[in-house]
């Protein structure tokens, strides 16, 4: 059972002159805990892959093609790679920047990881590649996984690194009807599984067309979106189906997961003779109609302890919304093994955002979600947003370089800004809940009025940057 509430409290700003900033919040009763909710970061361009990093920073890609370094107690952030090359989407289309992970032996080797869509003539195609991190950008690329086929549509594509130091990496069937993903020596339609220097691992289980090991580890995927890893090693994935039949899977090497044969379970007579002559492995939760499932993470902390054992899940609602409010997270509880699931419970459903992606701050407990717009394919702008137990104490290593505060939130006639002094002189942008500029204007102190007298009620974000980074801030029209 889940109840919203607005509450007004008062933060203390991180910022120098320590303002006092009284914000409009919204409260969320899960069980016996509350969650706070508050905008991280505002104006993104369809953000796709948030990750706690090992450095306490989020790492956020954006379909346009940025990689994002978001200092999570302010907001402030760098753009730290823009990939002039990625395939642009247009907002009707889904290409991109897409998945992303940090090597796992960060402090020895900062390596990341990602996977975008490039063009070969007027084909798209997607890669894998590394990057260098050498604390402020990301610097020598390094191309692992090249000329995949890609599409306008079912690119994938997910990654996570497993125990054994081995990428895994989701493609889709690029909308090919799944002719791809049960052919072998196709990349599409799989779980590929790649060294960490873009070699073959010689122990993978399927063997490609000339006997010899080849990238696939599992097969007869159609578009899978979340990938995550549980405490014992088990492989999570969630999947797009068609039109019925999301599935929630767990990944094994060497099995056939039935696209375009089998559709969710195996039970209609043409699935059961596929599955039992193909060793297909069924799905251990299905949705239908499909919800559009995508990012998934384990959580299991003291802060909500009603989400211990749990995956939490992005669901983006179906396609343009079609299937009514059912964007949010599902939290699916796991059986003691971690093999079946007990039950859903479903939360956020009345923000009408679409859930890309989440992660977890591992001293906090807080949920850090990438929000897609409300329609399909994702517009922007686009947040980040965090849902937080203000009430669990925790231990934060928290680096702090510039902030700026809004009050009163909501305001009436004239709104105060409270920044840092690397922000005077700076240019101050607000923006309409949908992107228009509705005000410019130099910052000529660290504690200024503004005049919002002329803007019509509503929503609203402010952006401002200087050489440490970009911040951003909401606040209400009354």
């Amino acid at each position: 059972m889940i109840k919203k509430s607005t509450i007004y409290f008062a933060v203390l700003a991180l910022t120098i002159g320590a303002h006092v900033n009284t914000i409009l919040a919204q409260t969320w009763t899960i069980g016996n805990t509350t969650l706070t909710e508050s905008d991280v970061v505002t104006g993104l361009d369809v953000p796709w892959e948030i990750l706690w990093g090992p450095d306490d920073f989020i790492w956020a890609t954006t379909r346009s093609g940025e990689v994002l370094h978001i200092e999570p107690s302010t907001g402030n952030y760098t753009t730290i790679l823009d990939l002039t090359d990625v395939v642009p989407d247009g907002g009707s289309s889904e290409p991109g920047l897409l998945g992303m992970v940090l090597h796992p032996d960060w402090t020895n080797t900062p390596k990341v990881f990602v996977v975008y869509n490039y063009m070969t003539g007027n084909n798209i195609r997607e890669r894998l590649a590394s990057y260098d991190w050498n604390g402020t950008s990301l610097v020598n690329e390094t191309i692992l996984l090249n000329n995949i086929p890609g599409y306008w549509i079912h690119n994938g594509s997910r990654l996570v690194i497993t125990s054994d130091q081995k990428i895994l990496m989701s493609t889709g069937d690029t909308g090919d009807g799944g002719d791809s993903s049960q052919d072998f020596a196709a990349l599409n339609g799989k779980v590929l599984r790649i060294n960490l220097d873009g070699s073959i691992p010689s122990d993978n289980p399927v063997l490609n067309t000339g006997d010899l090991p080849g990238y696939t580890y599992s097969w007869g995927h159609r578009n899978i979106q979340g990938l995550c890893i549980g405490p014992d090693g088990t492989i999570y994935s969630s999947e797009h189906g068609q039109n019925n039949n999301d599935e929630f899977n767990i990944i094994e090497p060497g099995r056939n997961y039935g696209w375009p044969n089998v559709e969710g379970v195996c039970n209609t007579n043409s699935e059961q003779t596929f599955c039992a002559a193909n060793n297909v492995k069924e799905p251990i939760r299905t949705w239908t109609p499909c919800v559009a499932v995508n990012g998934i993470e384990y959580y299991n902390h003291p802060a909500i302890p009603e989400w211990n054992h749990c995956i939490l899940m992005g669901v983006m609602g179906g396609l343009s919304g079609a299937n009514g409010n059912n964007d949010r997270i599902s939290v699916l509880h796991l059986s003691a093994d971690g093999l079946t699931i007990d039950s859903e419970d479903q939360f956020f459903t009345s923000l009408n955002q679409r859930f890309r992606d989440v992660c977890v701050n591992p001293y906090t407990g807080a949920l850090y979600v990438a929000l897609n717009g409300s329609s399909y394919p994702g517009n922007g702008p686009n947040k980040i947003k965090e849902f937080r137990n203000l009430a669990f104490n925790a231990v934060e290593n928290l680096t702090v370089t510039q902030d700026i505060n809004l009050y009163p939130n909501p305001a009436t006639n004239h709104i105060q800004i409270a920044g840092s002094s690397t922000l005077v002189g700076k240019k101050i942008q607000i923006f309409s809940a949908n992107g228009d500029l509705a005000k410019e204007f130099i910052l000529q102190s660290t504690l200024e009025t503004i005049d919002i007298s002329g803007f019509a009620q509503g929503a609203y974000w402010l952006k401002t940057s200087s050489e440490l980074g970009t911040v951003t801030a909401t606040f209400l029209k009354q």
